[in-house]
């Protein structure tokens, strides 16, 4: 079983560039992410301000194939936890960005990163575990669903432009 071979941890600096890679890394992210020789301001800004608050985890799973080889970097989440007035206030867990590299998929990767991270969420005292996958991620709907999530609010974004 591949789970013997996988490893998680806080994403470090020298994560980036794979996590951007990993972002990039299917129809969707590669119209969002943009991918240079070079990591943009705005992307090492946000991962020094997610690495620096306590409420959130930069979570990269790496996989080994066999003991004393080299680990690769293959799959990520980012995890945050919000209190929240409601449900009688109760904490709980987001969790965002969730990729597998697309070499790696069906392997069974994300079947335990989730669990991780719903562990995690545990282990910190969130009550309620929640995200948002893209509509035009059907497969994902599926994925989530076989955990118990249920699709009980319609999401909503809203782009502001920067002025």
């Amino acid at each position: 079983m591949i789970f013997s071979f996988l490893s998680q941890r806080r994403a470090s600096l020298d994560d980036l560039p794979r996590l951007l890679e990993l972002y990039a890394d299917d129809s969707l992210g590669s119209q969002r992410e943009v991918l240079s020789t070079s990591i943009s301001s705005s992307y090492l800004s946000a991962f020094r301000k997610i690495d620096a608050d306590p409420n959130h985890y930069l979570m990269v799973v790496n996989f080994q194939k066999e003991e004393n080889a080299r680990e690769h970097l293959v799959a990520t989440c980012h995890l945050t936890l919000l209190p929240s007035l409601t449900f009688h206030g109760t904490l709980r867990l987001q969790i965002e960005s969730v990729r597998v590299h697309s070499s790696y998929r069906g392997k069974g990767i994300g079947t335990q990163m989730i669990q991780w991270a719903i562990d995690y969420g545990k282990i910190h005292g969130a009550q309620l575990v929640q995200l948002t996958t893209n509509k035009k991620r059907p497969e994902a709907l599926r994925f989530y669903k076989r955990f118990g999530f249920q699709a009980t609010h319609e999401g909503m974004k809203l782009f502001i432009a920067i002025t």
